[in-house]
């Protein structure tokens, strides 16, 4: 299909010269320099398939009208499974045109059928506005295609209900005002014929349980109006996806994965920062690379007080993001913090505009927390070419029909192959040659990653990671559905059977469900509250003190590292400092300052096993997977001169502590097997603290998870243990799945991670190894190479009790 966007800038130099280029502005000529490995990706032609015979000559019309003469073959497969009543996931490329194989069934239906409806539900507002404008200008008669969400005037929110037959939505509002409202919606209901489920790849971890359940309570309340309507679902490619489709939707669903569409070919670079310099200033902690008021990881903040041996990354980044804009290269550029966004921006246009004045105009940096009229302002400049250069979180990951662009800079790993494929796709415009760079960070799996670009290439994307029997989301699921009509015994086979037998008897001893003859029932007059997307409650509004304006908002489990009083907070290049933090009622009030300092928060984090679900004896070493508490607090922050990363004082906070029940993986090790490999006792905690810093940094690689999902405690003597254990766990109440996916292929994490501390060409620890940005200890002690004796012990052990 061809892109709605028009693309009205000049074509930038090819990947090849513009990558050149790029090169030779480090010194590094054309080889060698940062670029460590360059991965060329063919040119592929499409192949295409006649238009299903069902598919009606006015839909075929629409279509051609968009410039699809013929769609490709994937998308009929897709298409034909639906249209026969079957559920069905198309799990192919970035711009492969997955919307027409659920748009072809879905209109195709709806055309036959003046009664039928259809419900769609992306991940992002965004996308859901993107793919209503893609419907809406086919034009089929009939259809009335609108968008349901939290910004559709309550005026216009009756007519949809009544007369909409395409409602566009996400699945925060099918829970909270679709489905407790589903007497409203009960005409809609009756004549459901399809669900999309678009972008389903990004329903992991505890937000993927909690839609798992919501579209379960959607099945219920179809079955209650005698409908069954077909699930279509689109994703990135992902391994096994009818696997974790199945599991997201409950039901029998069919993949399809071959990607028949044309692409044009991309140059796919591995960008190492250059070693600085050795002399005090190179050496000084400038722009580090997790700044901050990045997303914060479970248990793992803090500061690091050594200094940085790279270059930063988001130096690095902006500096390619001012020459590919320099040289009229449309690019984007994804951070994976939001300051961070905000710093490359900055950077960025401070750069081209000493180069030549105004330019840097075109540059402007985007992110979740931006008023919703910002974000559409700065999609419609970059897709008209006004904007040249976008800094970016990965809320443009999805979302806006963004083909079209020349380059793709992604500063630092995204967490998965699966987000790594998804940003390099947004380059290509038309079928043109692309580049992207991946700038990697000082950080264990960045430096891993790029110095073993197999790991990236040639290998499948990871597995989706959800778990809909976590106690923490079922329990809270089941009063939602409740809440919605009473249960049955029958609704329990829906909601997973045993685990939700055990969840309503917990429920009824609690007194949040009441049994009677017909059912349980729900025993309060509210609804339950229930977040989705487990940030804690309601995003803290940042507001100006002296105007009252809103400048945007943080995730609650964010204000604590991000807004605290005293801390330095980024909104669109502008520089505030936070004079209070309201908990309460979710406010934090700053004002506008420039100060020559940043800030960075310093936690303390407590650990104690409450069960064990799983263990491997392997004589000195112990492998266990189950349940822990985890007690958290923000206690101070040290603010550092921007410059020199110059440590000025650090400041006490009083913020409450925050406690965690949910899973992890660990491992002990027996002091004895630790002295016999050469570890001395003095030596242990380092070696331990520095064997968790590089396994968190590696579990992603494994996982679909990056480490803001996780964190990590180590001790030479654990209190429950009674050992020198490593934990790793995940950062979300109940769990999210990724410690049982780690326990499950502990050999492999645990093997990658040893190499990446063994292979780092430092003496005693970097953050490419094991130096952690966040670390709570600041760093120390640290044991490089006692770390790697300590997980030779580890994987012998393993290795012989599995015997491979």
């Amino acid at each position: 299909m061809t892109s709605a966007a028009t693309v009205t800038a000049a074509p930038g130099p090819e990947p090849a010269e513009l990558l050149r280029r790029l090169r030779a502005r480090t010194g590094g000529g054309a080889a060698g320099g940062p670029v460590t490995h360059v991965e060329r990706v063919p040119a592929r032609a499409g192949t295409t398939a006649p238009w299903p015979r069902w598919a009606p000559e006015e839909l075929r019309a629409a279509f051609a009208r968009r410039g699809v003469i013929a769609p490709w073959q994937h998308q009929v497969a897709a298409a034909d499974l639906a249209y026969a009543g079957r559920h069905v996931v198309l799990a192919t490329g970035t711009a492969s045109g997955k919307s027409l194989g659920y748009q072809l069934p879905a209109l195709a239906t709806l055309l036959a059928d003046p009664r039928a409806t259809v419900l769609y539900l992306a991940p992002t507002k965004a996308l859901a506005a993107d793919q209503l404008r893609a419907v809406a200008e086919l034009g089929v008669e009939g259809v009335r295609p609108a968008s349901y969400d939290g910004d559709t005037p309550r005026a216009e929110r009756e007519w949809i209900r009544q007369h909409s037959r395409f409602v566009l939505t996400n699945p925060d509002m099918l829970h909270h005002g679709i489905l407790p409202g589903h007497a409203g919606w009960s005409t809609f209901l009756r004549r459901l014929a399809y669900v999309i489920v678009d972008e389903c790849h990004t329903y992991r971890g505890v937000f993927g349980s909690h839609v798992a359940h919501v579209l379960r309570r959607l099945r219920r309340q179809a079955a209650r109006h005698r409908r069954t309507p077909v699930f279509v679902l689109a994703s990135a490619t992902s391994g096994d996806p009818a696997e974790a489709a199945a599991r997201l939707t409950g039901l029998p669903v069919e993949a399809v994965v071959e990607d028949t569409s044309p692409r044009g070919g991309l140059t796919f670079a591995l960008w190492e920062p250059p070693l600085l310099p050795p002399s005090p200033e190179a050496t000084a902690i400038d722009f580090p690379d997790d700044p901050g008021g990045t997303e914060p990881a479970a248990g793992d903040h803090g500061a690091v007080e050594l200094a940085t041996v790279r270059r930063s990354a988001l130096r690095e980044t902006a500096d390619l993001l001012s020459d590919a804009v320099a040289a009229g290269t449309r690019t984007l550029a994804f951070v994976r913090s939001r300051r961070g966004a905000e710093v490359v921006a900055t950077m960025a246009r401070r750069s081209l505009d000493e180069a030549v004045p105004g330019l840097g105009a075109r540059v402007a940096a985007y992110r979740a927390g931006y008023l919703r009229e910002e974000r559409r302002t700065l999609e419609r400049s970059l897709l008209s070419g006004e904007l040249l250069g976008l800094a970016s979180t990965n809320a443009l990951e999805l979302g806006v029909d963004l083909a079209g662009l020349d380059a793709v800079l992604m500063c630092g790993y995204p967490g998965t192959r699966a987000s790594l494929w998804q940003q390099a796709g947004r380059a290509g415009r038309s079928g043109r040659e692309a580049l992207a760079v991946l700038v990697a960070r000082d950080d264990p799996l960045d430096t891993y990653l790029v110095h073993h670009p197999e790991a990236l290439f040639g290998r499948p994307v990871e597995a989706t990671v959800l778990d809909p029997t976590n106690p923490y989301v079922l329990g809270p699921q089941l009063c939602c559905a409740a809440a919605e009509a009473p249960l049955t015994p029958a609704d329990l086979d829906l909601f997973g059977g045993p685990a939700a037998v055990a969840a309503v008897e917990a429920l009824v001893t609690s007194g949040a469900l009441r049994r009677r003859p017909t059912g349980w029932y729900w025993t309060h007059s509210g609804r339950p509250e229930v977040d989705l997307r487990g940030t804690g409650g309601a995003p803290v509004c940042v507001v100006e003190s002296s105007t009252g304006r809103l400048l945007g908002t943080v995730d609650p489990e964010s204000s604590h590292f991000q807004v605290h009083p005293g801390a330095v907070y980024l909104h669109q290049g502008v520089s505030y400092v936070v004079d209070e933090l309201d908990l309460e009622d979710a406010c934090a009030l700053v004002h506008a300052e420039e100060p020559d300092w940043t800030t960075h928060a310093r936690d303390v984090t407590s650990l104690s096993v409450a069960s064990v679900r799983s263990y491997v004896d392997a004589g000195p070493v112990g492998l266990f997977l189950g349940e822990v508490d985890v007690t958290n607090q923000v206690v101070s922050y040290q603010r550092r001169r921007i410059g020199s990363g110059e440590v000025l004082d650090t400041r006490p906070l009083d913020l409450p502590t925050r406690e965690l029940r949910t899973v992890a993986v660990w491992f002990t090790v027996s002091p004895q097997a630790l002295a016999a490999a050469g570890v001395e006792p003095a030596d242990v905690p380092g070696a331990l603290h520095a064997a968790e810093h590089a396994a968190i940094g590696l579990l992603p690689l494994v996982a679909t998870c990056d480490r803001w999902d996780i964190g990590g405690l180590s001790t030479a003597a654990h209190a429950d243990t009674e050992a020198p254990t490593v934990f790793v766990y995940d950062g979300h109440p109940g769990g999210a799945g990724f410690a049982e996916r780690a326990y499950g292929i502990a050999a492999s994490w645990l093997q990658a991670t040893r190499d990446a501390i063994a292979e780092c060409g430092c003496e005693t620890g970097c953050p490419s190894c094991v130096q952690s940005p966040k670390c709570g200890n600041g760093n120390n002690p640290l044991g490089k190479n006692d770390a790697v004796k300590v997980l030779d012990v580890v994987l012998a052990a393993l290795r012989e009790k599995t015997g491979s």
